[in-house]
């Protein structure tokens, strides 16, 4: 029999190992910069053990930002720009990652795998094209042999096709991370994560009936009104809503969208909640006259009431016993704050409460993934997509 090549080689030897040295990357669609989490990783599946060594954010300059906004959610792009920035990408992140290990005083041989999410550029859910002859669909770009290449790490990455081909919507892969981080025995809990769009994991103490569902807009928004109304690319402790007042007439018409009576799971994207979105719903309501600081105010309730419902409909509100929120919208007072105003049953935290930083969770989920593709089995959960997930890049 033939010996393996030096690749296959290689996974195996990697697979084999008590523990593996993994580099998990975000990039939301925030634009704020590209989360690296260094894991730790032994066993896979719900007996995964991890520990997060080091985590760092780095922030996008605007030249960065300009480029990937002109082809993100956007119908009609330049597809020159498209096939070259698939490819710049990969050898941006590929360098921040370098620069990142050299900060931390780590090789990169000792390295054993990188997982990638890549940048998503469009997501297409059938639900959202209206399509019937399409499929559900999704857009991650930033190669992952580009990654591989320039490191010289075997690079895991475009986890969502998978998904979608065993019939999902590409996301929130959230659910598999979820249910190894934040299971627990007695408490009936979510794993609420906003960030641009807010999606949470709903575990029962008895693990039956778990749902992982986007429930709305999360920060894209608040973020694209703070941009346009004020240059800024966020509202830094939520000091601009809290200075302007909520419109229930505008917020009666943000909350009209066919989405939100759709049933679960499903998904959206800033492709549906955007500055367009926004107008139609100032000109159905009357609203055109708002100042800036009640858009940004209503659009944070928005975010708030659209996620509030779905616990509502979905969650069995009134047995909750805690909410762990991770990603950017975990540092908005507004929306935590409204949050604990509405679901005053559940203990609301962050999921530091569990260990995980809430800014390096998504970072640390795709590194998990990255695991369970190199050791894990398809976990079925629910309805979910039993399968594992993620492309193999090698660096030569």
């Amino acid at each position: 029999m033939p010996a393996l090549n030096k690749n296959l080689q290689q996974l195996f030897t990697i697979a084999q190992k008590e523990e593996r040295l993994a580099i998990g990357l975000m990039s939301g669609t925030s634009l704020d910069g590209l989360d690296i989490a260094l894991c730790r990783f032994s066993r896979h599946g719900l007996g995964t053990k991890f520990d997060l060594l080091h985590f760092i954010t780095i922030a996008y300059d605007d030249t960065f930002k300009g480029e990937v906004i002109q082809l993100f959610a956007k119908k009609q792009v330049d597809l020159e720009k498209l096939c070259m920035i698939n490819a710049y990408i990969g050898i941006y992140h590929a360098q921040l990652i370098l620069d990142a290990l050299q900060q931390w005083n780590v090789a990169p041989a000792d390295v054993d795998f990188i997982a990638s999410h890549g940048q998503t550029i469009y997501h297409a859910p059938q639900r959202l094209h209206g399509q019937a002859n399409y499929p559900n669909a999704t857009l991650q770009i930033g190669d992952g042999d580009h990654i591989a290449v320039k490191t010289g790490i075997i690079t895991i990455s475009d986890f969502r096709q998978k998904h979608i081909a065993a019939g999902g919507e590409g996301a929130p892969l959230a659910l598999y991370g979820d249910v190894i981080f934040g299971s627990h025995p007695t408490e009936n809990r979510i794993l609420l994560n906003i960030g641009g769009i807010a999606n949470l994991t709903y575990l029962p103490a008895n693990g039956a009936e778990i749902i992982c569902c986007d429930t709305g807009p999360g920060n894209t928004m608040i973020d694209a009104a703070c941009r346009q109304y004020f240059n800024r690319p966020y509202d830094e402790d939520a000091k601009i809503a809290l200075s302007g007042q909520v419109n229930e007439s505008l917020l009666n018409a943000l909350l009209k969208e066919s989405f939100f009576a759709q049933p679960a799971p499903k998904t959206t994207g800033p492709e549906l909640f955007s500055l367009a979105y926004l107008e139609k719903a100032r000109q159905a309501s009357n609203t055109t006259d708002l100042t800036a600081e009640d858009i940004v105010a209503t659009l944070s309730q928005f975010t708030v009431q659209s996620i509030v419902d779905f616990i509502n409909t979905y969650c069995q509100p009134e047995t909750l016993t805690r909410i762990l929120i991770s990603g950017g919208g975990a540092k908005n007072k507004f929306v935590v704050d409204g949050l604990t105003k509405l679901l005053p049953q559940a203990t609301i935290s962050d999921s530091n409460y569990l260990g995980v930083d809430p800014d390096a969770k998504e970072a640390i989920l795709f590194a998990l993934l990255g695991n369970e593709a190199l050791v894990g089995e398809p976990m079925t959960i629910g309805g979910n997509p039993a399968v594992l997930m993620g492309k193999f890049s090698f660096p030569g």
